[in-house]
């Protein structure tokens, strides 16, 4: 049997993780968010399920990716739930991009409940390989 070392790192990664996503104030549900970068973009998907266009709002300042919106309570006045599991109300959630990117040329698309933006890194700070002559 083989023992896993311990990660202080990774715990302490994991609980952040775990507050983010049910923070105090945050009405009930933050929707999942994957990031990850390519060669020349970083894409953040985000799952929001039951969301129009109309009801988000996406943002770019001082680095810092914030993605809004508000899911609608689908339940009228005079109607009233027996159970509850998903979370509706506004959200907001912020993300520190690791490097520039060209806000200009920022792609929201959002299908079948799945929201990517595509974010292209400036080109000021796009790695690239310099030739010896």
């Amino acid at each position: 049997m083989a023992f896993k070392g311990w990660d202080p790192i990774r715990d302490l990664v994991a609980i952040r993780h775990a507050r983010d996503r049910f923070a105090p104030g945050s009405a009930g549900w933050v929707p999942a968010v994957d990031i990850h970068e390519t060669a020349d973009a970083f894409v953040i998907t985000a799952e929001l399920p039951g969301l129009r266009r109309e009801d988000l709002r996406i943002h770019l300042e001082s680095g810092w990716l914030t993605l809004e919106g508000v899911r609608r309570d689908p339940v009228g006045p005079c109607e009233q739930y027996h159970r509850v599991e998903r979370g509706h109300g506004a959200f907001r959630r912020s993300f520190q991009l690791p490097a520039p990117v060209d806000a200009e040329t920022i792609l929201a698309n959002l299908q079948d409940g799945v929201l990517v933006v595509s974010c292209p890194k400036s080109r000021e700070v796009t790695p690239r390989r310099v030739r010896v002559t």
